[in-house]
């Protein structure tokens, strides 16, 4: 195989072996609403206890993670009053992805033969194909943004990743698919 032909058969094989990692992200909001009147917020918790598959590290890790956000947006955490009201839902799906990898030998090739060297047939090629498939987690945050006065939608985020099994992982991802929510 050449050179270059191996080299973007792997460049093809990373994207798709790595492709279930990439953090998908949506956002909805409501058009009419002026986001810069709110300067406070609060946590309502998680809807329907979707926290219960959550360790309590990784509870603090995206609680934190939507805390410094918000911060950073110039929200102000409160208990009491607040302008907005927060939901978190969370699903962890089972999935499974799978690869294939044909390796082709053809009949083609270099050699030595009745009349010295050159390039020749040799018969039937072989092929040999490699199949493969590995679990992983999928899971799925829903943060709910409502006005707290007139308990109205106002704005959505939804973002679907894979789950990191390390907790170091998690460490740095949590926040870093918060911020990619949040932006």
């Amino acid at each position: 195989m050449k050179p270059s032909l191996k080299a973007l058969l792997v460049i093809v094989m990373t994207v798709f072996l790595t492709a279930p990692s990439i953090a998908q992200v949506k956002s909805d909001y409501d058009k009419s609403t002026d986001f810069s009147k709110y300067k406070t917020y609060r946590f309502l918790g998680w809807v329907e206890n979707s926290d219960q598959i959550l360790n309590e590290f990784d509870k603090k890790r995206i609680l934190e993670s939507f805390r410094d956000e918000l911060n950073l947006m110039g929200l102000q955490h409160s208990e009491d009053n607040s302008d907005i009201a927060i939901t978190l839902y969370i699903v962890v799906d089972q999935k499974t992805s799978m690869t294939a990898y044909t390796n082709y030998n053809g009949g083609m090739g270099y050699g030595y033969g009745r009349w010295g060297w050159g390039m020749g047939y040799g018969g039937m090629g072989s092929s040999t194909t490699t199949y493969s498939e590995d679990d992983y987690l999928e899971g799925t945050v829903v943060i709910d943004f409502y006005d707290d006065e007139t308990k109205q939608l106002i704005w959505q985020g939804i973002i679907k990743t894979t789950v990191k099994e390390n907790p170091k992982q998690r460490e740095k991802s949590i926040p870093k698919n918060v911020k990619k929510l949040m932006s």
